[in-house]
């Protein structure tokens, strides 16, 4: 079912909105999806400590606690693939979403298919991350202090875990399995999203920014991901 015969991916579904709430559980259980449902902020706390989903689809505008609110939360101690859902289309939502830690986001209204796809595109990495099937790669980068073991898909810095959200994990691999190459904002979104770059550039910063305050003494003066005025960004030989 989903994207993996031997996984069945279960999906919480967060909306106030009930009508909308059912509709994209008739688009993912026709697709293969579990589905659980919350209302609110709060609701989806509760429902993620009885039963960890493989992926989570926010609403923004909700009562009692948010979607960012609730993001925030979620991120200080887990890296549950997040997609935000809004129907709010200004650039500082989207923003304000991908930094509190949410992975993708969708403007209603939205297009079925369109959510189906970044449904199963953020699944893969999900999968291929290693969070849900096994991929047992025998692979670990260093760089100064800074260790990445694909294996076991942990990154240490002077030995202290960081935990990553599945983007980010995925952009640092990219960037310390090809030291000193600069990849273009394009590129980086390609690669990780596996999908067209159309308007990624901002996506891909923000999410650079997060990598780098969660593995930087000082994002401001970076060590190991460097801007590469007008090209991109690299990790060099240290």
């Amino acid at each position: 079912m989903g994207d993996d015969a031997n996984i069945t991916f279960n999906i919480l579904v967060v909306d106030d909105d009930p009508d909308i709430a059912n509709a994209i559980g008739i688009y993912l259980t026709t697709e293969g999806y579990n589905c659980t449902y919350a209302n609110d902020g709060i609701q989806a706390l509760a429902e993620i400590e009885k039963n960890e989903p493989h992926l989570i689809i926010m609403d923004v505008m909700m009562p009692k606690l948010d979607g960012i609110g609730a993001t925030l939360e979620i991120r200080k101690s887990k890296n549950i693939p997040i997609i935000m859902l809004s129907a709010k289309t200004e650039y500082t939502d989207k923003i304000l979403g991908l930094n509190m830690g949410a992975d993708d986001y969708i403007t209603k209204p939205f297009n079925p298919l369109e959510l189906i796809a970044r449904v199963k595109s953020t699944l893969r990495r999900y999968t291929i991350l290693g969070n849900v099937a096994t991929d047992k790669t025998n692979e670990t980068y260093t760089i100064g202090d800074l260790t990445l073991d694909n294996t076991n898909k942990t990154v240490t810095v002077y030995g202290t875990e960081v935990h990553l959200t599945s983007i980010e994990y995925k952009i640092l691999l990219l960037l310390i399995k090809n030291l000193g190459r600069t990849f273009s904002i394009d590129e980086i979104y390609e690669k990780v999203w596996n999908e067209d770059s159309i308007s990624g550039g901002s996506t891909v910063t923000v999410h650079i920014r997060r990598i780098r305050e969660k593995i930087e003494i000082n994002p401001k003066e970076p060590r190991y991901i460097k801007v590469v005025w007008g090209i991109g960004y690299k990790i060099e030989k240290i």
